[in-house]
C-alpha cells in the first residue's frame, strides 16, 4: 500500500452558453448564413448593389431624360419676309433646314447608315460587335484609336452631352442611347441625326449642307453627292477643303462601295458615282438678295426686345425659335428709297477730296485676307467693291484676289478699307464713300405700315441706323405743327401775321433772344399760308406766342415728335427727334389727325404656322376673294385716338401744298400729281430735311454728319433733300392715281385771295399755281364774311330817296336772289368738273 499523499486536482473551468432559436425571416437568415455558399453569394449580391450605386452616382445621376427627345425642336434661324411673302432676309448663326423623315432621299438616308451604322435598324442602341472590334483594333493597331458609336450615341452626344473626349462620356452616350431607343422610334432617331449632324461651312443638317455645298435640295442631289455628305460627319472642315479634294474622293468611294456591300446601289451606279468630281460650289452668303439691310435690322431689335435672343430667352427666340416674320416691307420702294438717297449723298459729296472712312487692317502679314473677311464690310452700290489697299498701288479682297489700283490718293496708307470699281482688265479706280450720312423713311398713312428704311450708304459700312436711331434737329419740317397748334386756339389760313422782329425775354439766365429769318429780312404783314409756304421763322415765332408755346409743345408729344420745353425756339426745330417719328406725325397729319404707331411687323408666326404677334391677330377671312359673294364688304374699325382736330390736320395739309406748287419745294411741281409737304434746314447749316407724299405714300429723308458739323452755305433742305424725294417719288408713284387729299366732313372750302387772305367773289382759282385766287380750307363759322366795299355804299346812295322800303327790300331780295342763282349755278358747275368738294 503506497503511502504517499493522494495527487490534488483543480476544478476545471466551464463555461454555458444559452441559445435562443429565433423564430420567423431573422432564424431562417440565421441557418442560412451559417452556409459558406450563401455568405458568398450575398457579398457578391452586395457588391454588384453597391456598384450600380456608384454606376448611377457616376455616370446616370445628372443625364437628361430621353423622352425631352420627343418634343425636341431644333434651333432654327428666323427668316423675314416682304409685304409680298418672298423672304429677304434671315437671322442665323447657323445654317438649319429642318425636314421630316419622308423628306429625305432613300439613297441619302442608306449612304449615311454605311458610313456611320450599317446595323442601325437592328440594334437596339449599341453595337456590341463594333464595340469589341473598335477594342480590338485600337489595342493592336498604331493607328488612331477608332470609335464604336452608333449614330442613337450621335445623337444622345449631340444633343443631350458635351463634345468632351473622354471613356465617361462614352458610357453615358450608352445608357442615354439605350433610353433613346425606348423612347423613340428609329426614323424618329434617323430625322434629329440627319437634321442636327454638324457638316461645316457653318451647315447643321443635311439640308443646309446640301445647299452649302452643292447648292441644292437634298431632293436634287446625285448619288455621289449624297456619298459626300455621308463622309463629312468624320471631319468636316477637312474633307470641304478643296486642297484636299483627293482624300475626300477616296472616302466617298469607300462609302460608295459600302453601299454597294449591303445591295443598296447597282455595279453600274458604283462605277458612274466614282467616276464623278466631288463638283463642291464657292462658299455662298445666304442667297437672299442684298435689299433692306437696315429694315432687317431694326425687325431684328424689336424681335429680339419682344421673344430675346437665344433659345435661353424662350421658345421664340431670334436666332433659336424658327419664327416666320411678315414685314411691311415692299422691295420696289426700298429698293427706290436706297438709290435715291445714296445718289443724293454723292452729289453732295462730289468734288470733295478722298478721305479714309471705312475702317484699317494690319496688312503686314499674309493673314489680311482672313482679317479683312472678318469685318464683313461690303458694298453693293453699282460695281463697286470693298477692298483693302496693300500699297504699291495694289488692292486686296476678301477672297486673297489682289488687283492693280490706279491713281490712289496721297493720303491712302497700306491698310486702309476702301471703295473700288472696275476700271479694266483686273484693275480698280478708288471711289469715294460719302462721309455725310442721312436717313430715309417710306410709310403708308393710313396704317402706319412703314415700307422702305434707309439708313445710311450701306448697312455693311455702318450699321448705325440713322433712319430710326439718329437724334437729329428737325429744323422747319416741325413748323406745320406750330401752325396746327394756332389754328386749334383761333387762327385761319387766312390770319395776318406780321413777318416782322421778335424778341422776348427769357429770364435772367437766359436774357433776350431775337429771332430772325433765314433771309435776315421781315415782309410785314403776311397770311398763315405765305408763312408756311415761304418758311417764314418770325411768323412761326410769333403763332407760337400767340397759341401758347405750351400748347404747342403739346402739339409735338401728341404727335410722338418729342417732349421738349416750353421755350420758343423749339418752335423752329431746336429739339432732337428722328426721321422715322417725323415720318409718323406727317402721316398723322394725312389720316385726319389720327394716332398711328410706326410698325414694321405685320405679323410673326412660330414654326408650326401659328401667329404668335400681335396677340389679337385674326385673318381676314374673304378679303382675298377672287369675286364679291354677295356679303357685307370687310369693314375695319380705325385704330388709334384722335389726336387732333381731323379739320385742323386737313387745313395744315393744304397749306403744305403751296410748299410744293410755290413754296420751298417748288422743285417738286413737275412731279405733276397732288403732294404736300416741307424742307427744313438748320442753323450751320447742320442737317437738311424734306417730309412730305401723297394720300398713299409719306416719305422723309434728311442729310447730315454724323457729328455735326457746317454742310456749306449752300445746303438747304430745298436744294439737297427735296431732289433726293423727287427722284424716288418719280417711280414710286408712277403708277399711283392721281387722287386729290380728302377733306373730312365739315370742311368749307372758299375762294381766297391768296395775297390778302380776303373772301373773293365773281372770281375763280385757275390752274396757275400762282393765281390770285385759291380755294382755302375753313372750319364752319371761321371763313372770312363778306364785307361791304365803300363803292358799294356810294352807289346805294344815289338811289332815289322816294323808294318805298317795301320796294327796296323787294328789290334787294330779287337781287340777291339772282345774285345767289348765278352763284349757285356756277359753284354747282364747279362741283361737277372737279368731281365733288370733299
Amino acid at each position: 500500500m503506497d503511502n504517499s499523499s493522494p495527487t490534488t486536482h483543480e476544478p476545471t473551468a466551464i463555461s454555458y452558453r444559452l441559445k435562443r432559436e429565433a423564430e420567423g425571416f431573422i432564424g431562417q437568415w440565421q441557418v442560412w448564413w451559417q452556409s459558406k455558399r450563401f455568405r458568398r453569394a450575398t457579398y457578391a449580391v452586395g457588391a454588384f448593389v453597391l456598384f450600380l450605386m456608384l454606376f448611377w452616382v457616376l455616370f446616370a445621376r445628372n443625364l437628361p431624360d430621353a423622352e425631352a427627345l420627343i418634343e425636341y425642336e431644333s434651333p432654327l434661324p428666323t427668316v423675314v419676309r416682304d409685304v409680298n411673302g418672298e423672304p429677304f432676309h434671315s437671322y442665323a448663326r447657323e445654317r438649319r433646314v429642318q425636314l421630316e423623315y419622308a423628306d429625305f432621299p432613300k439613297l441619302l438616308v442608306r449612304a449615311y447608315l454605311a458610313a456611320e451604322d450599317k446595323t442601325f435598324f437592328s440594334h437596339g442602341g449599341i453595337d456590341y460587335p463594333g464595340i469589341v472590334s473598335a477594342i480590338f483594333d485600337n489595342i493592336f493597331s498604331s493607328k488612331r484609336s477608332r470609335g464604336a458609336s452608333t449614330i442613337t450615341q450621335q445623337v444622345a452626344k449631340n444633343l443631350l452631352l458635351t463634345n468632351e473626349y473622354s471613356y465617361t462620356r462614352k458610357v453615358k452616350e450608352a445608357i442615354l442611347a439605350k433610353r433613346i431607343e425606348s423612347a423613340l422610334t428609329k426614323p424618329q432617331i434617323l430625322s434629329l441625326y440627319l437634321n442636327e449632324i454638324a457638316l461645316g461651312r457653318q451647315a447643321f443638317g443635311v439640308e443646309a449642307a446640301a445647299q452649302a455645298y452643292f447648292a441644292k435640295s437634298v431632293d436634287q442631289l446625285q448619288l455621289h453627292e449624297m456619298a459626300f455628305l455621308a463622309i463629312l460627319p468624320k471631319a468636316p472642315e477637312r474633307y470641304g477643303r478643296a486642297k484636299n479634294a483627293q482624300l475626300a474622293i477616296a472616302r466617298r468611294n469607300w462609302v460608295l462601295g459600302e453601299m454597294r456591300k449591303n445591295e443598296w446601289i447597282t455595279d453600274a451606279q458604283l462605277v458612274a458615282a466614282r467616276a464623278q468630281p466631288l463638283g463642291l460650289v464657292a462658299q455662298r452668303g445666304t442667297g437672299y438678295k442684298n435689299i433692306g439691310g437696315y429694315f432687317a435690322e431694326e425687325v431684328r431689335r424689336q424681335l429680339i426686345e419682344r421673344f430675346g435672343e437665344t433659345d435661353a430667352d424662350g421658345p421664340y427666340s431670334v436666332y433659336s425659335g424658327g419664327l416666320w416674320v411678315r414685314s411691311s416691307m415692299n422691295a420696289d420702294y426700298q429698293i427706290l428709297a436706297t438709290q435715291a438717297l445714296r445718289d443724293g449723298l454723292l452729289r453732295y459729296n462730289a468734288g470733295k477730296a478722298w478721305k479714309a472712312n471705312m475702317g484699317t487692317i494690319d496688312v503686314s502679314d499674309d493673314k489680311w485676307a482672313s482679317r479683312f473677311a472678318a469685318t464683313n464690310i461690303a458694298i453693293d452700290y453699282a460695281q463697286w467693291r470693298a477692298g483693302v489697299a496693300l500699297g504699291k498701288g495694289k488692292v486686296g479682297f476678301a477672297d486673297g484676289s489682289i488687283a492693280q489700283l490706279d491713281g490712289a490718293p496721297s493720303a491712302m496708307k497700306a491698310g486702309d478699307v476702301i471703295a473700288v470699281a472696275p476700271n479694266g482688265t483686273n484693275s480698280f479706280a478708288v471711289r469715294s464713300v460719302p462721309e455725310v450720312g442721312g436717313g430715309m423713311v417710306v410709310q403708308n398713312p393710313m396704317n402706319g405700315r412703314v415700307l422702305a428704311i434707309q439708313g445710311g450708304f450701306d448697312n455693311r459700312i455702318s450699321s448705325f441706323n440713322r433712319a430710326t436711331q439718329a437724334q437729329r434737329q428737325p429744323g422747319s419740317t416741325i413748323k406745320p405743327f406750330v401752325y396746327a397748334t394756332a389754328l386749334d386756339n383761333g387762327m385761319t389760313p387766312t390770319s395776318i401775321i406780321v413777318d416782322g422782329p421778335y424778341c422776348v425775354w427769357q429770364g435772367a439766365s437766359l436774357g433776350q433772344k431775337c429771332f430772325r429769318n433765314f433771309t435776315g429780312n421781315g415782309a410785314g404783314p403776311q397770311t398763315m399760308r405765305w408763312g408756311l409756304e415761304q418758311s417764314r421763322n418770325l411768323m412761326t415765332v410769333r403763332a407760337a406766342a400767340e397759341s401758347g408755346m405750351d400748347n404747342v409743345t403739346d402739339t409735338f408729344r401728341d404727335f410722338g415728335i418729342g417732349d421738349y420745353p416750353d421755350y420758343l425756339s423749339y418752335a423752329l426745330g431746336a429739339g432732337d427727334t428722328t426721321v422715322l417719328k417725323m415720318v409718323n406725325a406727317y402721316s398723322m397729319l394725312v389720316n385726319h389727325g389720327r394716332e398711328l404707331k410706326p410698325t414694321l411687323i405685320d405679323f410673326a408666326q412660330n414654326r408650326k404656322g401659328k401667329v404668335i404677334f400681335p396677340a389679337k391677330w385674326q385673318p381676314c377671312k374673304g378679303c382675298r376673294a377672287k369675286d364679291w359673294d354677295g356679303k357685307p364688304m370687310p369693314r375695319f374699325a380705325a385704330a388709334g385716338k384722335q389726336v387732333m382736330d381731323p379739320i385742323t390736320a386737313y387745313q395744315v395739309v393744304h397749306m403744305l401744298e403751296g410748299v410744293i406748287e410755290r413754296g420751298t419745294a417748288v422743285t417738286l411741281r413737275e412731279l405733276d400729281r397732288p403732294l404736300f409737304g416741307k424742307t427744313g434746314t438748320t442753323t450751320g447749316p447742320t442737317n437738311v430735311w424734306f417730309i412730305g407724299g401723297s394720300p398713299h405714300l409719306v416719305a422723309g429723308l434728311y442729310l447730315g454728319f454724323d457729328q455735326p458739323r457746317n454742310m456749306g452755305g449752300y445746303a438747304q433742305g430745298s436744294s439737297l433733300a427735296a431732289p433726293i424725294f423727287k427722284q424716288f417719288a418719280r417711280s414710286a408713284m408712277a403708277g399711283m392715281p392721281k387722287t386729290p387729299f380728302i377733306a373730312p366732313a365739315g370742311t368749307r372750302l372758299v375762294r381766297i385771295d391768296r395775297k390778302s387772305g380776303k373772301r373773293v367773289y365773281g372770281a375763280w382759282p385757275g390752274r396757275d399755281p400762282m393765281s390770285a385766287v385759291i380755294w382755302e380750307a375753313f372750319k364752319a363759322e371761321t371763313e372770312p364774311k363778306r364785307s361791304i366795299r365803300q363803292e358799294e355804299l356810294a352807289a346805294r346812295e344815289d338811289k332815289p330817296k322816294e323808294t318805298s322800303e317795301m320796294q327796296s327790300n323787294s328789290a334787294t331780295r330779287s337781287s340777291t336772289s339772282a345774285s345767289t342763282s348765278v352763284g349757285t349755278k356756277r359753284d354747282q358747275e364747279f362741283i361737277q368738273q372737279e368731281g365733288g368738294i370733299y
